[in-house]
């Protein structure tokens, strides 16, 4: 009885309350679920495995272009580092005879064709010389060594300008990196055998390498705005993309959870083992992207890029930007997989998703484009007086935030663009019906996956429109004319003799049609009581020696015969003329005596000879205005001029329809003395920094091409991978296969149409903000035609490589199932 008792009062009591959770409770059951979600990752069979791969490979592929990213600073470091190591340390020649570490230096520097050879003549002074970086040793006369660019340039087919131009030096070995700027630059050190006796315009002397010149000057504020646009529109498509990757799956993943559910998980511990598959792959991702990068950097050498190549150290992430990626990886992995489980019921019977699914919101993602269009336009600069402008900086924040909220909204609004148009098709054929209903059934998937294209095109557009507004801003006009010369060739040296064996020279070589020679140099009053300006500068007079037809590019001659002298005076544009002139005629009167060699130390004098016939100076082919004494070779002996301020100088007219002709008149001269300067006219010069940011973003451009062109591939070959049951369903039910190859293309196409219409829109919405920004025009309205035709190439090329594996999925055998 009493048992009975007991055992009615322990079935009436109420049950007692579970244990409260605890912070250690719920890390161990977080640990416990990711776990297990890792553990279906790596060991769900064929299918786990092929879905992981999937999503590493992809999560990999933008983990590579975000470490090449990171790899730039380091780049620029190690190029600037391998810049100055080679820079000579010049010492006089006093010094060079006491030091065990002297050498000889020239500069043998070059253009060919449109690129540049760079180089030193060098040759052993001292016991020690000390060794330019990449060489064993010193080249012997008449040896050189080469870079391995151009060793193969020289030993190639198609170069017999190049070849004859080096065609005195015997190759002895090769230039290690060390001394190169990049693997692909054409340098070389050589020794003519000559060097210490015939006259170089830049003969000296040198006791080491590695003289720092810390050149590193203010940037452009306009400059400062590209870059940072570069940087905001190549990467955010890689962060687009590693969260697509997450999702590969998205379908298969939800019927694995509901069958968790029915087993006995709850909600909560479902998202969580979703996050721990996520984050398997995101890891393993991240383990790929390394391997891609220590594996792809081995060819970097291989591959240049708009003329820039690297060398396989180079490409290495600053640690601190590295890590960064490794941890925002893994962490935007399970955060977007809890993300896109938000709206998600799971149920041990199935999942919400595959009933009707809720329509997309429009209002937050236009928002997000409309917030960083005001950002950009709430720049003060905006407002500013173009005075006021002058004296302001861009905000690299303001503009990194502005265009990076416009991009991912113009991302953000494409998947409900196209659930809004495909919810309104009807009819059509039976591919456009299948692509229809699959697009209606999950759209957003496949928006996603354009998403790059999107953000991509409509950056690349935006950038197009800043980059051609200021495109004149960094086009020097030179004021030279190239219609009267095509080659300039200079030496320091002041010697009648050497210019006419350099006009000799030059006048043989092929395609030459006019050549004239001159030499130059200044004279001022004789010491001692020399003229002095209201600067206490001593009075100065330029001297020109050539023949007439010289001189007469120069000033407007009358008559001109061998012996005549003339005095030339410049065009008065301002105050600065009229002194030039002022001078001239005070110190080069008639009859009396000049110092030409005022840099010597007890000059040399020569008499003005009466009677000088004043001329009036023109533009020289140079873009200067002539002025001063202007003598030919019978009224002087050229060789008393002074050495400082002189020169020995070439004008060579070259056939327009010869391409080669210039470098076979380079040719020509370098066989009289290799180290001289020369430099091919032209009427405007590009500034080199934004030369440098041009091929900066060709080439990220062309790298982010590549991996959206990858990522795509993978996605689709994804999609393919979880249909392949349905798809080989309908083949065996008789649908033919071009039907759905062509329903394919429509899946594809009609997401991309909607993502360059909206690239389109929201990148010329956002180029016009910036160019208002940096105070210019929009110069061309259709730059936008080009760029989306490359982004639906590039989608039109990713479907066609997709249809080998749409074919093997509509095999029988894919109705298998387990």
């Amino acid at each position: 009885m009493s048992s009975s008792l007991a055992l009615d009062k322990h079935t009436g009591a109420a049950p007692p309350p579970p244990p409260a959770p605890t912070s250690t409770g719920r890390l161990a059951t977080w640990a416990r679920d990711l776990l297990l979600g890792v553990r279906f990752a790596l060991s769900g069979g064929r299918e786990g495995w092929t879905r992981t791969t999937l999503t590493a490979v992809g999560i990999g592929l933008g983990v590579l272009l975000l470490l090449v990213a990171a790899s730039v600073p380091t780049f620029l470091a190690n190029k600037d580092q391998r810049l100055d190591d080679r820079r000579p340390t010049k010492l006089s020649a006093a010094a060079a005879k006491k030091s065990p570490r002297a050498f000889l230096i020239s500069d043998g520097s070059s253009e060919y064709q449109d690129v540049t050879i760079g180089g030193f003549l060098v040759a052993a002074q001292g016991k020690e010389a000390s060794l330019p970086p990449g060489l064993d040793r010193f080249p012997k006369a008449g040896e050189m060594f080469v870079s391995p660019a151009l060793h193969d340039r020289l030993h190639g087919s198609g170069d017999a300008v190049l070849k004859a131009r080096f065609a005195p030096y015997k190759e002895v070995g090769t230039i290690g990196g060390s001394g190169l700027d990049e693997p692909s630059e054409l340098y070389f050190y050589g020794n003519p055998g000559d060097l210490a006796t015939k006259p170089h315009s830049d003969l000296g002397y040198g006791n080491g390498w590695g003289k720092r010149l810390n050149l590193h000057d203010e940037v452009d504020p306009l400059l400062v705005a590209m870059i940072v646009m570069i940087c905001v529109v190549l990467l955010i498509p890689v962060v687009l993309f590693i969260g697509t990757a997450v999702r590969f799956g998205g379908e298969r993943r939800d019927r694995r959870l509901a069958a968790l559910r029915l087993v006995g998980s709850d909600a909560a511990g479902t998202r969580r083992i979703a996050a721990g598959e996520a984050l398997a792959a995101a890891v393993l991702g991240l383990v790929l992207g390394v391997v891609f990068l220590l594996v792809g950097r081995q060819f970097a050498p291989y591959v240049s890029i708009t003329r820039t190549s690297a060398f396989p150290h180079d490409i290495t992430p600053v640690p601190g930007i590295a890590a960064l990626v490794a941890l925002a990886v893994p962490v935007c992995a399970v955060a977007v997989t809890l993300f896109s489980l938000r709206a998600v019921s799971i149920e041990p019977l199935g999942v919400f998703r595959e009933s009707a699914p809720r329509r997309r919101r429009v209002w937050w993602r236009l928002l997000l484009t409309l917030v960083g269009l005001a950002l950009l336009l709430s720049d003060e600069r905006l407002r500013a007086t173009p005075a006021e402008r002058e004296a302001q900086s861009i905000d690299p924040y303001r503009l990194a935030s502005g265009a990076s909220l416009t991009l991912i909204g113009l991302a953000t609004l494409l998947p409900w663009l196209v659930e809004f148009v495909v919810r309104r098709l009807r009819g059509g054929s039976v591919p456009w019906q299948l692509a229809v209903r699959r697009l209606q059934l999950s759209g957003g998937t496949a928006a996603r996956a354009v998403g790059g294209i999107t953000v991509a095109v409509a950056g690349a557009i935006a950038l197009q429109m800043m980059v051609s507004s200021v495109g004149d801003d960094f086009d020097k006009m030179t004021g030279q004319d190239p219609t009267r010369a095509t080659l300039g060739v200079s030496s320091s040296v002041t010697d009648w003799k050497l210019a006419e064996r350099l006009r000799a020279a030059a006048v043989k070589a092929p395609g030459v049609s006019r050549v004239t020679a001159e030499i130059t140099g200044y004279a001022q009053t004789p010491r001692p009581g020399r003229k002095l300006d209201k600067d206490g500068e001593p009075l100065t007079v330029w001297i020109t020696v050539g023949d007439c037809a010289t001189l007469r590019e120069k000033a407007k001659l009358p008559s001109c015969e061998d012996g005549d002298v003339f005095r030339a005076r410049q065009t008065v544009h301002e105050e600065w003329d009229k002194d030039i002139n002022t001078q001239t005629w005070q110190v080069a009167r008639d009859g009396h005596e000049i110092d030409v060699a005022p840099d010597t130390k007890r000059g040399r004098l020569w008499r003005v000879p009466q009677g000088v016939k004043d001329v009036k100076g023109i533009r020289t082919p140079e873009g200067d205005d002539g002025s001063g004494l202007l003598i030919t070779p019978g009224a002087i002996d050229a060789s008393i001029l002074g050495k400082g301020g002189g020169s020995t100088n070439l004008r060579v007219k070259t056939a327009a329809d010869d391409p080669l002709a210039i470098d076979q008149a380079r040719n020509a001269v370098m066989a009289v003395d290799p180290s001289l300067r020369m430099w091919a006219y032209t009427s405007s010069h590009r500034d080199s920094t934004y030369t440098s940011v041009r091929h900066g973003l060709a080439a990220g451009a062309i790298l982010t091409t590549l991996l959206i062109g990858a990522s795509l591939l993978v996605s689709l070959l994804e999609q393919l991978r979880e249909r392949k049951r349905l798809l080989a369903a309908l083949a065996a039910f008789g649908t033919k296969r071009s039907s759905l190859a062509w329903s394919l293309l429509w899946q594809t196409a009609i997401p991309v149409v909607l993502g360059l219409c909206v690239a389109t829109a929201g990148g010329l919405a956002l180029g016009w903000t910036l160019v208002r920004l940096i105070n210019k025009h929009v110069v061309d309205w259709f730059v936008f035609l080009p760029l989306a035709a490359a982004g639906a190439g590039t989608m039109l090329l990713v479907t066609l490589l997709t249809l080998p594996a749409l074919h093997r999925t509509m095999r029988a055998t894919g109705l298998r199932t387990e």
